[in-house]
């Protein structure tokens, strides 16, 4: 004769299962830190068979930097190229946003002017929209300093590809949330402020900060035009003292260390904008 179990319920519910001894010991930010630090050390054993001068960095590296004032008394180095980049995306996200509305408008001439302006300098090499603009607008009466003309240049091409980023995420925003703010009464205006953007906002801020740090790289397109910049003074100082490999090695672990800022905001604002989002790991 067959037991019968009075509890099948409980019968039916396995133990949990441990955690691995390492995953107990070492939690997740351990293991990431330890895993950075793995790599870096890695990084660092592979820059070091390169015989780098040390020397030669130490004493470039306030200029390379920005600790010190270029011979024209502005900055230089790593802190024109942070005041490029401020500008630059600034500009870029008025143009990007604009442009955005205007594609997703009904009115022919926005829409149109508004595409022609994203497939342009989407589909233009960088440098050379910066030689047209630093070259060409002499020619017909308007001469920008090289400054000036680099913050045009990178605003006018990032703004082309951010506006695509905006339009996605506008659109990614459910058409039930514009339906349900008009039958509460809400304007347009007041829909897209308030609910629309604010939503759009967790799609877009990952790719805008990766157009952030791709700009922030591209930046040293401006070199050209002898800005002295991050990479115009790496590239002077290797050629002076025949020692290129030091100078792109610092000038790349600057790019390295701003970009890394790029990504803390993006997690700030990230963390900000999907407050209202379960977050699964």
């Amino acid at each position: 004769m067959t037991a019968i179990n009075p509890h099948p319920a409980k019968a039916a519910v396995s133990p949990q299962k441990q955690p691995p001894l390492t995953r107990q010991l070492f939690g997740f930010r351990t293991r990431l830190y330890l895993t950075w630090a793995a790599l870096s050390g890695l990084g660092v054993w592979f820059f070091m068979r390169f015989d780098l001068k040390f020397s030669i960095i130490l004493e470039k590296w306030p200029n390379l930097v920005g600790l010190h004032l270029g011979p024209n008394g502005f900055l230089q180095g790593a802190a024109l190229t942070i005041f490029l980049c401020f500008c630059s995306i600034w500009f870029s996200l008025l143009l990007g946003f604009v442009t955005a509305l205007a594609r997703l408008s009904s009115s022919a001439v926005a829409f149109g002017i508004a595409s022609f302006y994203a497939s342009f300098f989407r589909g233009t090499p960088l440098l050379i929209q910066i030689l047209l603009i630093y070259l060409g607008l002499p020619q017909l009466g308007v001469v920008p300093g090289a400054i000036s003309a680099g913050i045009i240049a990178l605003s006018l091409n990032y703004g082309a590809y951010l506006s695509e980023i905006f339009r996605a995420g506008i659109l990614a925003v459910a058409p039930g949330q514009r339906e349900a703010a008009a039958a509460l009464g809400l304007r347009p205006a007041a829909t897209f402020i308030h609910i629309i953007l604010p939503q759009a906002m967790r799609t877009i801020i990952p790719p805008t900060t990766s157009q952030f740090i791709s700009m922030l790289k591209d930046s040293s397109l401006i070199s050209v035009m002898g800005v002295w910049e991050v990479m115009f003074l790496a590239q002077s100082y290797g050629r002076s003292s025949y020692r290129y490999i030091e100078m792109l090695t610092t000038a790349a672990a600057i790019y390295w260390l701003l970009s890394i800022g790029l990504e803390l905001i993006q997690h700030r604002l990230e963390r900000h904008y999907g407050r209202g989002f379960k977050h699964q790991r």
